[in-house]
């Protein structure tokens, strides 16, 4: 079976990304299992392959996906003007190389030519542009997929935390929970937790807003308006959904270890015990699209970016996540082309 083109959007320049990923591809182990192609420039990988040390990894220069060399680190040279690379600087005027290179990337994804991507950390503030007005890459790529309803799924081996509402002002939070949202939500939970990690029947906490979950209305009404409708409609959906349960006690008692998913009503409410149970080995996809797109679950670091420190095992999972949600979901699109009949047998047959 041909080997997967995993394309990589190296990120902002200044940052870690590049880092993280020659760490990751030194290792000739991953040319087993994927044909990884690096969106980006020679001479700013140069610079990261020296501050790293990782002076065995060559990377095979090439114009587009087809001519990827299946055993070689593939790169595409997204841009032909030297860059001044400054480690640690938000800088506006490199923050555009990350956006050149994520829409090589999505650009390719998009036509079939890679099979899935996986993007390293921009800076938020310094990618923007008239091109890229956007809060995060999620955003980005729910437009460039179609601008249907996308979940922003934290996901790890112990783990998996979706989020209502992404990035937005927490003022304005509350407004934007909706019970027709939070349903929309947990179906694209389900469906990928079905589909994408082969769950066969997944169960799905869904947290409160407020402190204690509301309190019965007594700290806000929430969870008795809008979630607890929700709720009951995905459980009508044959939705295995429940709560809502207080977010504290929930991640603080171990209750999350019962379930297959965790539905979180805002970033920070997700994302924050996420990353303190799971940071190294965390992943972030984005569940939805109908391409494949992951990520590490951390930032651009520019406090210890050039400085040989980052380490390389979120975004290395990210990859690999990257290949088996890929081949999940072609191995369910083969299963469900001629699936089996179904007959109920007779109570009256011997």
């Amino acid at each position: 079976m041909e080997k997967l083109k995993i394309g990589i959007s190296i990120g902002d320049v200044n940052g870690i990304g590049l880092e993280i990923i020659i760490k990751t591809l030194a290792d000739s182990k991953i040319f087993d299992y994927c044909t990884p192609i690096v969106y980006g420039h020679t001479k700013v990988a140069s610079f990261y392959r020296r501050a790293t040390g990782v002076d065995e990894l060559n990377f095979n220069v090439i114009d587009h996906p087809s001519k990827a060399a299946p055993k070689r680190a593939n790169m595409i040279n997204c841009w032909s003007e030297d860059v001044k690379i400054e480690p640690g600087v938000a800088n506006k005027e490199v923050g555009k190389y990350a956006f050149i290179s994520l829409e090589r990337a999505t650009t390719d994804l998009l036509s079939g030519d890679i099979d899935a991507l996986v993007t390293a950390p921009i800076n938020k503030d310094t990618i923007q542009s008239e091109d890229f007005k956007f809060p995060g890459h999620t955003e980005y790529l729910q437009e460039r997929g179609g601008g249907g309803d996308v979940l922003m799924f934290l996901v790890s081996d112990t783990l998996r935390v979706g989020v209502v509402t992404g990035h937005i002002p927490v003022t304005k939070i509350a407004e934007s929970i909706t019970t027709e949202k939070i349903l929309s939500k947990l179906k694209l939970m389900d469906a990928s937790l079905r589909n994408d990690f082969w769950l066969r029947k997944p169960k799905i906490a869904v947290l409160g807003l407020n402190p204690h979950a509301g309190d019965n209305g007594l700290i806000g009404s929430e969870e008795t308006t809008t979630i607890i409708p929700a709720i009951e409609e995905a459980r009508a959906a044959d939705i295995l959904a429940m709560g809502p349960y207080a977010a504290d006690g929930f991640f603080a008692n171990g209750t999350y270890l019962q379930f297959d998913g965790v539905l979180a009503m805002y970033h920070d409410q997700g994302l924050i015990p996420f990353k303190q149970i799971a940071f190294e080995s965390g992943v972030n996809y984005t569940a939805g699209l109908s391409f494949v797109r992951t990520s590490p679950d951390h930032g651009t670091a520019f406090d210890i970016a050039g400085k040989n420190q980052a380490s390389e095992v979120s975004f290395r999972e990210a990859l690999f996540s990257a290949i088996h949600i890929v081949k999940h979901r072609r191995e369910t699109a083969v299963l469900n082309e001629n699936p089996l009949a179904f007959s109920k047998l007779s109570r009256d047959r011997d």
